[in-house]
């Protein structure tokens, strides 16, 4: 069996980044640039004043100097003169510098009576003075190729002159849910049957991820139902399936999807909860198989599902960020999987405090939905105590 590392690096090792494509600024935020974002202009385009004042010449700013006031330069509607000695326009926030003016002094350092000013104290040059190009100039990057865009980045294109980026595509993932016993929320249950939760929750996920979910129908088990699916799914970046990716009678995905024409990497993991996953390629599609049960199902998304949809958006992939807690309560030895346990967290100061859930059965949904923490054990860790440091992963820092 692999190890979970070496299976996500073959994964990884595996995908191809989504093309490009060119979409309204406003809708950029969380996508991932594919080319850089160029500034159009310089900004500011011209030295404008950074407080409101008076433009004048910094050989005129003396303490006691009184300067004659021959016009107004609001933003946005320049002065059209020159600033002589003895002269002084009247600026604010924004306003562009005459000719003529290399300092503005500010308002509170000035008493205005009429046409002329009294100046109470002395500018330096290029005092309170915006430089043209100081925020950045023609043909800057703004926002390098790569980078998952904010509300930062939005801004600052926005004041390069950007109304369209181009991006990377969302990766569309199909979703495939498998088995005769599971039915959509709502839907009538048979003998026997359950409702299928993976295919919600995973759809979840992959938008939470930045990707683009495809539900499809549920697939019973049999190999016609699971190859109609699977023909479905074409045109995506991935199909997910879940379920009947074990070895039973029932298990009919790799069969199936055989058929037509997967090329299975790998099959079985050296973890827990999740050994039964498989990856491989249906024709130049990756397929990656989760098992059924909807805790395995889950931590398998968080491992491998994760950073495949990151790299196929266009950043680089990395496995999920460990932090340590101290533990509660005491853990038997592991065997030889790795594994991952759900867990509560609470703060204690400035250390995190970890109590694993007494049960921890893959079936059991809530206690997923009620963990805080994923607590990582390598194989044949052995057993701890209570105050013992164990690593964990924060389910709610990664909003997942």
């Amino acid at each position: 069996m692999l190890s979970v590392d070496e299976a996500r690096a073959k994964i990884l090792g595996a995908l191809k980044v989504t093309p490009p494509e060119t979409i309204a600024l406003a809708n950029a935020y969380g996508r991932v640039t594919a080319v850089p974002v160029l500034a159009r202009l310089t900004q500011p385009p011209s030295d404008i004043s950074a407080m409101d004042g008076y433009a004048i010449r910094a050989v005129d700013a003396e303490a006691g100097a009184v300067l004659k006031v021959i016009g107004s330069a609001p933003a946005g509607h320049p002065f059209n003169g020159q600033v002589g000695a003895g002269e002084a326009v009247r600026l604010f926030t924004g306003s562009v510098i005459p000719r003529g003016a290399d300092t503005v002094i500010i308002q509170e350092n000035v008493t205005a009576s009429g046409s002329t000013i009294h100046l109470t104290e002395a500018a330096g040059i290029m005092k309170n003075i915006r430089a043209a190009g100081q925020d950045f100039a023609v043909g800057d990057v703004l926002v390098p190729a790569g980078k998952l865009v904010n509300a930062r980045d939005i801004g600052l294109a926005a004041a390069g002159n950007h109304p369209w980026v181009t991006v990377h595509q969302r990766p569309r993932i199909a979703i495939l849910a498998t088995g005769d016993e599971i039915s959509l929320p709502g839907e009538a249950i048979s003998d026997g049957g359950i409702v299928s939760s993976n295919a919600h929750m995973l759809a979840a996920f992959i938008m939470a991820c930045g990707g683009e979910p495809v539900v499809l129908p549920i697939a019973g088990d049999n190999i016609a139902a699971i190859v109609e699916g699977a023909d479905a799914a074409r045109g995506a970046d991935m199909l997910v399936t879940t379920g009947g990716a074990s070895v039973g009678d029932h298990d009919l995905v790799q069969p199936a999807l055989q058929a037509r024409g997967l090329t299975l990497d790998f099959w079985k993991i050296a973890m827990r909860p999740g050994k039964p996953l498989m990856f491989g390629n249906l024709g130049t599609m990756p397929m990656l198989g989760l098992p059924g049960n909807p805790v395995s199902a889950y931590v398998c998304a968080l491992l491998f599902l994760r950073p495949a949809i990151t790299e196929l958006s266009g950043l680089p992939a990395e496995a999920p960020v460990l932090e340590t807690a101290r533990l509660d309560s005491a853990m038997k030895p592991n065997d030889q999987r790795e594994d991952y346990v759900r867990a509560n967290l609470r703060r204690d100061g400035y250390e995190w405090v970890v109590t694993p859930f007494g049960k921890q059965d893959s079936g059991m949904l809530r206690t997923l939905a009620n963990a805080e923490a994923l607590i990582k054990r390598p194989p044949h860790d052995p057993g701890k105590k209570i105050g013992d440091i164990v690593e964990i992963i924060r389910l709610g820092a990664m909003g997942l």
